[in-house]
């Protein structure tokens, strides 16, 4: 990010191994291809849902004398306001989804991520985070039905079926993960909007098969693939003085 203008982004694979000298080492050919440097880099935000990798990106970070925000620092401000039975076991992805919905629209949200799980998370108009719901992600189903199963292959998700009726495996497959993934979310809205303290809540999504399965839904009303890093933006204007 350049202020609030979002300059560039990448996506590379969780390694649970991985160290901080392999983290330097793939950012800097990818920022090398962008023409970047590390040194222009003035400061960094975290936020991590993976335990094992936090300390391997905090020394990347050091490798790069980046000042570090953290979003499971507890002297972070978000502005939203925890309403569950255990707030610190919110994954950091869950409240900055939340954080960067709310700016976007000032109402109830629901906002379904749709990265190795799916989660829903609800938002109310007075920006507290009530809960949400938890469900394997696509990939994961994808991954069970080819391991699990002799003669079904894995399948390309880009597009969905042109009905829900496969007449080969392939359509069959991609039909029951789509469309049911699609039926998914829209029976676990109803239930969300059921459960609103105040008005209907609106309904956006984000995360790496959001455009994939959002059209399969009714329910979906807009789609931001980098809401996340919105989030981390926004909470890195608000707690940059608390980078260290």
């Amino acid at each position: 990010f350049r202020n609030e203008t979002l300059l560039h982004h990448w996506r590379i694979k969780t390694d649970r191994e991985r160290t901080a000298d392999e983290l330097a080492g793939i950012f800097h050919g990818l920022f090398s291809l962008r023409g970047l440097a590390f040194g222009e880099v003035k400061s960094a935000i975290l936020a991590s849902v993976v335990p094992t990798q936090q300390r391997a990106w905090q020394q990347f970070a050091a490798i790069g004398d980046w000042p570090l925000l953290q979003v499971n620092d507890p002297r972070l401000e978000t502005g939203l306001s925890v309403c569950t039975d255990s707030p610190s076991e919110v994954g950091a992805d869950r409240i900055v989804n939340s954080v960067a919905a709310f700016a976007r629209y000032r109402s109830p949200l629901i906002v379904v991520d749709f990265g190795t799980a799916i989660t829903f998370d609800c938002v109310s108009k007075n920006c507290e985070y009530l809960g949400g719901a938890i469900t394997p992600g696509l990939a994961i189903a994808h991954d069970a039905l080819a391991s699990r199963t002799a003669k079904l292959p894995r399948v390309d998700f880009s597009c969905p079926p042109a009905k829900a009726m496969g007449t080969n495996t392939r359509d069959a497959i991609k039909s029951g993960m789509l469309f049911g993934y699609g039926g998914l979310v829209d029976g676990l809205v109803k239930r969300l909007c059921l459960e609103f303290p105040d008005q209907k809540p609106r309904v956006v999504a984000t995360g790496g098969m959001a455009e994939v399965i959002a059209p399969c839904t009714a329910s979906i009303e807009a789609v931001h693939p980098m809401l996340t890093l919105e989030g981390l933006q926004i909470l890195f204007a608000k707690n940059e003085h608390l980078c260290c």
